[in-house]
């Protein structure tokens, strides 16, 4: 039937739809693994699954962004590249709400993974974040992205970084490297 949604995108990478009680109205695609994943309120009628899924894979399509299993999508290594990705960010997990003035990579962090002013829209992201897998990056980049639309660690903060599925792999990450980090565990011993 040609109103089937389409296990598999154009160019063959499976396709998964997730469906979450939490996400309310907002809809989200992004590559997991080598997988296309739309991300859709638990209430979509089968009838809006299908339409969602057709608009985000094209979206995903235009994006030409496909990351296979185990690939590491090119770090943002400049401060143009860094603000590119926070705006990509905002837009897929944010609905565009966050609109840095600007971000960049700083030095002189070194208690901090990042940090946001919300009062002049800037947001530094310490350079020790360079050498981490994308996915932490992104995290640490939507953590104070999120921070421009809610200031604090509340529980509607916490419910804007929802969208992202890498958050509580990425927490997770971060403090194992701190906990190593403050015990001298680090390369080469």
């Amino acid at each position: 039937m040609a109103d089937e949604i389409p296990l598999r995108t154009d160019d063959g990478a499976p396709v998964i739809v997730r469906r979450s009680a939490r996400r309310r109205r907002t809809v989200a695609a992004f590559w997991e693994d080598g997988n296309a994943v739309v991300a859709i309120p638990a209430s979509f009628t089968k009838s809006q699954e299908r339409e969602w899924v057709r608009r985000m894979l094209a979206k995903l399509k235009s994006q030409g962004e496909r990351r296979g299993p185990g690939s590491n999508k090119r770090k943002p290594a400049t401060d143009q590249a860094l603000e590119q990705q926070a705006a990509h960010l905002s837009r897929t997990y944010l609905g565009g709400r966050a609109v840095p003035a600007s971000v960049r990579w700083v030095t002189n962090q070194n208690s901090r993974w990042g940090s946001a002013t919300p009062a002049d829209g800037t947001i530094r992201l310490s350079h020790k974040l360079q050498p981490m897998p994308q996915w932490v990056i992104d995290y640490v980049l939507l953590h104070e992205l999120a921070h421009l639309i809610v200031s604090g660690h509340t529980a509607d903060f916490w419910r804007l970084l929802d969208a992202y599925p890498e958050t509580q792999r990425a927490k997770a990450f971060l403090e194992g490297v701190a906990f190593a980090t403050a015990r001298g565990l680090t390369e080469g011993h």
